[in-house]
Parts: structure tokens; sequence; C-alpha cells
């Protein structure tokens, strides 16, 4: 117990002080113990306290021993590491402690209302936005607005691309139809098969983190990865090249795999899928006629501004997002083999 408090005088030694016990021995206030029936024997002792001298010089650090840590822990953070050291640890070979239905569940019942009028709302207001983005760079016609403007242009182009998306989950609208001519709308300007895309995305889903089946950056088995020509590996893995490589995987697919998101025979399609491909190849071909004739119109290089480089700066936006989903940043993202990997893995 300590014997000495620092006051506005100096320090000063306290009284002492002792919880009164139940057997034992008492102490009065003038310092006299008197022993209770456990030894009657000894009737009176006087106690004398003499505390040791303080030497500041020895003791620069005395306030460290007596105070309350520098730093304590709140009550919510006390539960954080309660909680982490609970815990098991992710073990990505075992199936998940959840099934599909769980996790439908989980999901509040309003998220699954589908609200047409608003979704169409946020393709007006965008479509919006990009022609209005279009005709003030145009008008403006200055080096200093133009990259801004790529910036922005290529960003609205990728929420273009994310408003079709969802016309291919049918999270758009509870119309069928009415998703198909958005879809075909939204992706078509900006080059995505929308069909081709939406039949693909959903094999994609279906096989996520998959080496063999996934569609989308999936990592190259030792095998392929050795079959690739140079110039192919190379693109495939230098900056910033796989930052533009979604056209090539329209066209040709991933390495180690066959077919394309334009021709109805691909083996990406099922049979009765064929006249779906031919819509969304030929609405893709009517964009690129109509931009061939914008660019006999107004010339290549303000096409190439207006709408090439925004084009670009979208790929990129695509991408990039796209590679982060299935390989994450600091916690890597597993991949299966085989008969592995379960829907709800995925």
């Amino acid at each position: 117990m300590a014997t000495w408090v620092l006051s506005e005088c100096g320090l000063k030694s306290l009284a002492p002080v002792f919880p009164k016990p139940r057997t034992g021995f008492a102490v009065s206030n003038n310092s006299d113990a008197k022993f209770l029936s456990t030894n009657k024997e000894v009737t009176n002792l006087k106690f004398q306290f003499q505390p040791k001298s303080f030497d500041f010089k020895e003791k620069r650090k005395w306030g460290l021993n007596v105070s309350t840590p520098l730093r304590v822990d709140s009550i919510e953070q006390e539960h954080e590491h309660e909680q982490e050291q609970e815990l098991p640890e992710f073990d990505p070979g075992s199936p998940p402690p959840f099934s599909l239905a769980d996790i439908r569940a989980a999901i509040p019942k309003h998220c699954w209302v589908k609200d047409s009028w608003k979704s169409m709302s946020y393709v007006l207001r965008d479509v919006v936005i990009v022609f209005g983005l279009a005709a003030a760079a145009a008008f403006l016609n200055n080096w200093m607005v133009w990259p801004l403007y790529w910036a922005a242009q290529g960003t609205m182009f990728w929420a273009l691309f994310v408003l079709g998306h969802d016309c291919g989950h049918g999270s758009f609208s509870s119309d069928p139809n009415l998703n198909s001519v958005v879809g075909h709308l939204l992706h078509s300007s900006i080059l995505v098969p929308y069909h081709g895309w939406r039949i693909s995305h959903r094999t994609h889903h279906q096989n996520h983190g998959h080496v063999e089946n996934d569609e989308s950056w999936h990592p190259l088995t030792e095998k392929i990865f050795k079959s690739l020509d140079n110039v192919t590996r190379s693109l495939r893995f230098t900056a910033p090249f796989p930052l533009l490589a979604y056209p090539v995987y329209l066209w040709a697919r991933s390495p180690g795999k066959t077919g394309s998101h334009f021709h109805p025979s691909s083996e990406l399609f099922l049979p009765s899928e064929k006249k779906d491909i031919i819509t969304s190849t030929a609405c893709w071909t009517a964009m690129v006629a109509l931009l061939v004739g914008l660019g006999f119109t107004m010339g290549p290089i303000p096409l190439l501004m207006l709408y090439g480089v925004p084009y670009a700066i979208f790929v990129m936006w695509l991408d990039l997002v796209t590679y982060l989903h299935h390989h994450g940043h600091e916690d890597k993202l597993p991949w299966y083999r085989g008969k592995v990997l379960l829907y709800t893995s995925a």
C-alpha cells in the first residue's frame, strides 16, 4: 500500500489505514494494535511506520509504476479480441457451414423487390449524363478538358455495363423482355454482345473459383502456360496489357479455351441458345456500323476522342474490378479443381 502522496506542497506521508479484519488484530487511530480473541496473551503493541526516503534521481519514473496503463482497450475492442480468438481458421477445402437457403434467408426481403420504374430511371439518368459529357467535351474542345472527359465518360460506360449486367441477372425487372431489350441497348452501345456475355457470365457464377471451368481470370495450368507463344504470354502477364484483355476475351475466350461470344455454335452455348447469340451479334454489328458511319461523318480523330478513349477506360475499369473480385488484395481467394468445388463455395 502506498504511504506517500504527492500534493501541492510536495510529498507527505499518508495515515496508515487497514481494513478491519474479522480475526487477528485491530489498529486504532493512535496506532495501538490490540489482538482479538485469537491471541489473548498479547494485550498491547505499538506500531511505528517509518517510510523510506524518496530519491528523485533513482525514482524518476515512479509515476509509471503507480499510474494506470497508458492505453486500455475499450469494451468493443475486448469483444473483437474475444471473437477473433473464438473464430476457427478458414479451411477452403471444407464445405461451407451454410446452405444456399441460408444465404437467401439472410438477405432482407426488400432486396428481392424489383422496381422496373426505378431501374429505368437509372438508365435514363446515366444516358443523359453520357450524352451531356460528350456534348460538353465537343463544345469546349480544350486539352485541359479532354483528360477529365475521358476519365468521366469511361466511368459512365462502366455504369452502363453494370446496368446491363443487372439485366442479365434478371434483377433489373421482373419482365424478361424488358431485361433483354434494355440489356441489348446498353451493352451493344459499349460493344458487348449481350446474350453471349450473359450466358458465359452465368457459367462463371456456377463455377466461380474453378480452375478448369471458370470463365474469368482463372489461373492457367502449367501445361497451358508452357503452350503459350511468347507474344501471348507477354501480353497476358505484362502490365498494362491485361487491363485491355476484355475485347480479346470476347472474341477468343481465355487461353486453353475455344469458342467465341459472337459465334452461335460456340461450345459456350447450348443449341437452344443459338437464336439469342445471333440476335446479340446482330446488335453488336449494328453498333459497329454506326461507329464506322460516325467516323466518316465527323472524322476518325473526333470519334477516337469522344468514344475510343472512353471505351478503353471502360475496359480498364472492367478488367481491374473483375480481377480484384477473383483474386482479392491482401487475402487471396482460393481456387479449386476437379469435383471439390461446391456451388455454395463458388
